[in-house]
């Protein structure tokens, strides 16, 4: 059974904002004013409405490294998340159009390298002769596997945008937003938005010295940097949006790559009507899927192959193995939530870590997420990798930064952690196993200490009701359009006492419904997916969100029913 989450309605805007907003739809204006907007400006997704490029401290040195090694061998050190992988593939992809003679790609298998430039992967690459190598996604704690690189004299450039530790590595160069010397003004930049601006500074650079097209060709590849934001769930700060906004529509506009149109055609989407969400739980699990349970190559070569047809083989197999990954998820997932149901929330510690020696280390990121979402507070999962260490992945709530949490631990109790990294919401680490039991409590502790006024409540925030003149498919398909929604900006949600009209179960465990708005109204379909369960009789409170369900080639307005409670 799914817990209760209590309602919270978020906070109404001053008139002065909205007046600001008198342009929008006044529904929507609530909307955005609720989400910070406070000017027109902020939401034009134009490409010239981006933070300029020079504005990203050390991408004039990285530029300056790279035109060194236009005729020599270059090899990009990915990593095994779909934020990675279309990192790996844009720089790829942007080398070999201005003209790099050697460019290849080296993703550490995260079973037997684990995550990052480590020493053990400076080695393997070191066989390929490479005379540069480039992080994407990784590499600003990895401080041994550059000192490894220099020993064999191979220089480094790092391409990252987790937060960095007290500690750099000694690169040749680094671009990296969540620097303390950065003054980039959108530190949300996920690994792809920093390749990003990479590649459009060096695209700059090489336009002015005879390249033809080389400055237009980054934006090219924006549906790559579309995919790798959202993926990541890093905030969609008015960059962030500008950036997957123009990604989509060159999606929507058929000029993605092959294996982005290829595997939105595998999970049945509608290419022309693709928005934020079909990135996020659509395309990125099955990339994801790729570096969970095999080997992240797969996917970093869907994206870079031009051949449909091979695009179409390559999706095929990532959908293959994110079946696979939803089956070992749901058996995981179901003993990780038998444990936490088994206490009442008085007795569940402040960070619930979790660890069974049958799980996947794969898919411990997975359960955390669900973990969360079930309890409301930070979950930390662990499995037991290759070596006979924990590897744990840690997922937090608003108001616990992880990370910090971590290096708090680390710091109250040396040793106690062999190494970790990662965001405010979520972060990974490894520890021996001898010491789970002491860390669990020591993170608990480090909680109350840190943030003793942390939310574990779990509130849904809602936009209040939703006015009956606005519930139809003309107002739907405005909200659609008006995104793109995600991290740090929502798609908006609200709240209201209806009459079930009808309902039946469709799927495995899906509740199908028509409503009725208890004060009267239009009737509308309605969809709560998971949520099958005893008969609803009489009114019920919905948290939904309005979408457009399309059928046989007819749209309808729809909600998406989030949370059921009977009145």
């Amino acid at each position: 059974m799914i817990p209760y989450r209590p309602l919270q309605t978020r906070r109404v805007p001053e008139q002065s904002v909205l007046d600001a907003l008198h342009d929008f739809d006044p529904v929507l204006a609530r909307v955005y004013a609720a989400r910070g907007i406070s000017a027109p400006e902020e939401l034009d997704h134009s490409l010239n409405k981006l933070a300029p490029i020079s504005a990203l401290n050390g991408v004039a040195d990285a530029v300056d490294l790279l035109r060194q090694f236009r005729d020599r061998h270059v090899t990009v050190i990915g990593d095994f998340d779909a934020d990675g992988a279309t990192s790996t593939a844009l720089v790829l992809r942007c080398l070999r159009d201005f003209g790099f003679a050697n460019v290849d790609y080296l993703v550490p298998n995260r079973f037997e390298f684990g995550y990052g430039l480590t020493p053990e992967i400076v080695r393997v690459a070191a066989g390929r002769s490479p005379a540069l190598l480039i992080t994407v996604d990784n590499g600003v704690s990895s401080i041994a596997g550059v000192a490894e690189a220099e020993r064999l004299g191979i220089p480094v450039l790092i391409t990252d945008h987790h937060l960095p530790g007290t500690e750099l590595p000694d690169a040749a160069a680094m671009v990296n937003p969540n620097l303390s010397d950065s003054g980039f003004p959108s530190r949300h930049l996920a690994g792809v938005g920093v390749a990003f601006y990479l590649m459009a500074a060096l695209g700059r650079t090489l336009e002015s010295e005879g390249v033809e097209g080389a400055a237009r060709k980054p934006a090219t590849y924006l549906d790559l940097v579309a995919l790798g934001t959202v993926a990541d769930v890093v905030a969609l700060d008015h960059n962030n949006r500008i950036l997957v906004r123009q990604g989509l529509e060159r999606i929507r506009a058929g000029k993605a790559v092959p294996g982005i149109q290829a595997l939105l055609k595998q999970s049945g989407r509608a290419i022309g009507r693709t928005v934020s969400s079909d990135l996020g739980f659509v395309v990125g699990p099955r990339l994801n899927a790729a570096g969970r349970l095999e080997d992240m190559s797969i996917g970093i070569e869907c994206l870079l192959t031009d051949d449909s047809a091979l695009a179409d083989r390559y999706a095929a197999t990532l959908d293959r193995i994110n079946s696979e990954r939803r089956h070992i998820e749901t058996k995981m997932r179901d003993q990780a939530f038998a444990y936490v149901d088994a206490m009442d929330d008085r007795r569940l510690p402040a960070c619930v870590c979790l660890y069974d020696e049958s799980w996947h280390q794969g898919i411990v990121g997975l359960i955390a997420s669900r973990v969360r979402e079930r309890c409301h507070r930070p979950v930390i999962a662990f499995a037991r990798d290759d070596g006979g260490e924990l590897k744990g992945s840690a997922r937090s709530v608003p108001g616990v930064h992880i990370r910090d949490l971590l290096e708090s631990v680390a710091t109250t109790r040396p040793g106690l952690i062999s190494k970790f990294g990662g965001h405010a919401m979520a972060a990974g680490l490894n520890l021996p196993q001898e010491h789970f039991t002491e860390f669990s409590d020591c993170a608990s502790q480090q909680i109350k200490r840190l943030y003793p006024t942390a939310d574990f409540s779990g509130a849904l925030l809602t936009d209040g009701t939703l006015p009956p003149g606005s519930m139809n498919l003309q107002f739907a398909g405005l909200l659609r359009e008006s995104g793109p929604w995600g991290a740090g900006f929502p798609e908006p949600m609200w709240s209201g006492e209806f009459s079930v009209v009808d309902q039946r179960v469709v799927g495995e465990n899906h509740l199908k419904m028509r409503v009725q708005p208890a004060d009267g109204g239009t009737v509308i379909d309605a969809i709560a997916f998971n949520q099958a369960g005893l008969p609803l009789r009489g009114l019920v409170n919905l948290a939904y969100r309005l979408d457009v369900n399309e059928f046989r080639g007819v749209e309808t307005a729809q909600l998406i029913v989030e949370q059921i409670v009977p009145c």
